[in-house]
């Protein structure tokens, strides 16, 4: 998108209040929706709920289509259609909704290359375990990602799915990556992120930033996803503080509080 596009969306966005019925699309959550896809959905919800913004969330097969840029998932608000969690924290900062504006800008440069880390170490393993690795291909992912489609269309789309997916990997250098590298690739991301938020509540102090939102979804996904081995949530599981800080955001922002 050009800079001036950019501006457009913003003033178009800050022109209108959030409205009640902002709905946030993903795949079906119970038959479709892959460990990468739910990081990526809980994070946006973790955001807006943190944000104190309402959105219902809306499951639809084919979602990943429905998208903008093809990626899960994506918020309709108004007349406005974004995906993704950085355009969404852009696009609800226009309308005066800003988790970061606390920050200096040390913190915010920090914040935006723990931000990095995550996405290019779990989400990529997470894309790596869901289509590079052989059993969860088979076991979990193929016949998910094409439930909702008749045969033959479900199996060639998520073939096409697998070859484009594999194809980033070998693009990035982690093609020829061992699952046992993912996972340490996956706990060292983990160390870092504990490192860095030690003893306290949220990684810059007492108020949570998209960073949490970010971390709590991937963590979280990875501790309650279904895999073919426990590896990967026990890499997570050896973190005491990150276990607390999921429980913190789960207890502070998805319980119903009424019950």
């Amino acid at each position: 998108m050009s800079l001036a596009a950019e501006a457009f969306v913003s003033q178009m966005a800050a022109a209108e209040p959030w409205p009640e019925n902002a709905t946030l699309y993903q795949p079906l959550k119970e038959d479709q929706i892959l460990l990468s896809d739910h990081a990526s959905s809980i994070a946006v919800q973790a955001y807006l709920r943190m944000c104190s913004l309402p959105v219902q969330v809306v499951c639809r097969a084919n979602a990943e289509y429905m998208s903008p840029s093809g990626k899960i998932p994506f918020i309709n608000v108004g007349n406005q259609v974004v995906s993704e969690l950085g355009p969404i924290v852009q696009f609800t900062k226009a309308k005066g909704h800003s988790l970061s504006d606390s920050l200096d800008d040390v913190q915010r440069a920090e914040m935006k290359a723990y931000m990095e880390l995550v996405n290019n170490m779990l989400l990529t393993a997470e894309l790596y375990i869901q289509w590079c690795d052989d059993a969860t291909v088979a076991e979990i992912s193929h016949p998910r990602y094409s439930s909702p489609y008749s045969w033959p269309l479900g199996k060639i789309l998520a073939y096409q799915k697998q070859w484009e997916v594999r194809r980033k990997m070998n693009a990035i250098g982690w093609g020829g990556k061992t699952l046992e590298q993912v996972y340490e690739d996956v706990n060292q991301c983990c160390q870092a992120l504990s490192q860095r938020l030690g003893t306290q509540p949220y990684f810059f102090n007492k108020q949570p930033t998209e960073l949490d939102a970010l971390v709590f979804g991937h963590l979280f996904s990875i501790l309650t996803t279904r895999l073919t081995s426990n590896e990967l949530a026990e890499r997570v599981k050896s973190y005491s503080n990150l276990l607390s800080f999921c429980r913190r955001i789960e207890q502070t922002y998805f319980e119903d509080k009424s019950s």
